[in-house]
């Protein structure tokens, strides 16, 4: 072999040393096999999930709220009618769950036999969907959140859990009671405080037209001491104790919930709204829904509360 020849097939062999390590490197890497990129979610930029370390939202974590006299919808502009006369509250120091029931802590309740499986035919529904165990669970009847609640009552360090009443959630939603539009003040949401539906790409849930692990957006928590709430406006909305009212006539003044009516099929009262809500005012903390107790739609969720 003369000269040239002994320097191509040098090059030769250097060139397939160097394919033969970059495919090692890649299969390595992924423990014997390639790994695909990661999808994209479809996020604005700026939109994505901020998620806090795991230990900070497992198991359920109560917040304590100190309890005062309030107003319930004080806001002079407040385009609900139902969301009116306002009433004189006396609020008694209660805690709430830091986060909405997440996929994980729910399936807990179901594998012990103390709850039943949330709805699954919606593509929005997130139980037994991979990757969204710390996704709110959603797909649930009220009497399904208030059966999770006794289970959960039934445990060390939970006794009392319940659903928040009305009164209870709109004052913790408010900070406390202040005379304020949402959790974080009086600015109107965006997806940099809340899961919710981006006008500027047109699409639910920050872009990924779906719900998003909870306390994804720490510029949305309420503060109280060195806690926090998180998602009481956007994610989905939040079932509470109270049979739905057209008014707030008949709310009891001690902060408990009303539970007045007789009638099996009343509605029961949602707040919070969801991450499909194309208008912020629907985020609200003086925002009222009524909503089916025996429907399991993807947009509804709850969290937790007890008296302290």
């Amino acid at each position: 072999m003369n000269r040239i020849g002994k320097l191509l097939f040098t090059l030769a062999l250097l060139c397939a040393a160097t394919a033969y390590s970059g495919q090692f490197a890649d299969i390595t890497a992924g423990n014997g096999v390639k790994q695909p990129p990661a999808p994209s979610m479809g996020y604005a930029k700026g939109s994505e999930p901020q998620q806090p370390k795991p230990a900070e939202i497992k198991p359920v974590k109560w917040v304590y709220v100190r309890g005062g006299d309030f107003e319930m919808s004080p806001v002079s502009d407040s385009a609900f009618a139902d969301s009116k006369p306002v009433r004189k509250i006396k609020i008694a120091d209660f805690e709430m769950s830091q986060t909405l029931v997440t996929v994980e802590q729910y399936k807990k309740c179901v594998d012990d036999g103390g709850c039943t499986e949330p709805e699954t035919k919606d593509t929005r529904c997130n139980w037994d969907k991979p990757g969204r165990e710390r996704h709110p669970v959603n797909c649930v009847e009220w009497n399904q959140a208030a059966l999770f609640a006794e289970y959960l009552a039934k445990q060390p360090d939970f006794t009392g859990a319940r659903l928040p009443s009305e009164s209870e959630w709109e004052y913790a939603a408010r900070h406390g009671g202040k005379k304020q539009k949402y959790p974080w003040g009086d600015q109107d949401a965006t997806c940099k405080q809340a899961v919710m539906f981006d006008i500027n790409i047109g699409k639910s849930g920050c872009g990924g037209e779906t719900t998003m692990p909870v306390c994804s957006k720490p510029d949305g928590n309420v503060v109280f001491g060195k806690d926090y709430l998180c998602d009481m406006a956007g994610n989905v909305f939040q079932w509470v104790q109270d049979k739905y009212q057209k008014s707030y006539e008949k709310i009891p003044e001690d902060g408990t919930a009303f539970m007045e009516s007789s009638d099996s099929a009343v509605k029961r009262v949602v707040r919070g709204g969801a991450f499909h809500m194309q208008k912020a005012q629907f985020l609200r903390a003086d925002m009222r829904g009524s909503h089916d107790p025996a429907k399991r739609d993807y947009f509804v969720g709850f969290r937790l509360a007890r008296a302290r």
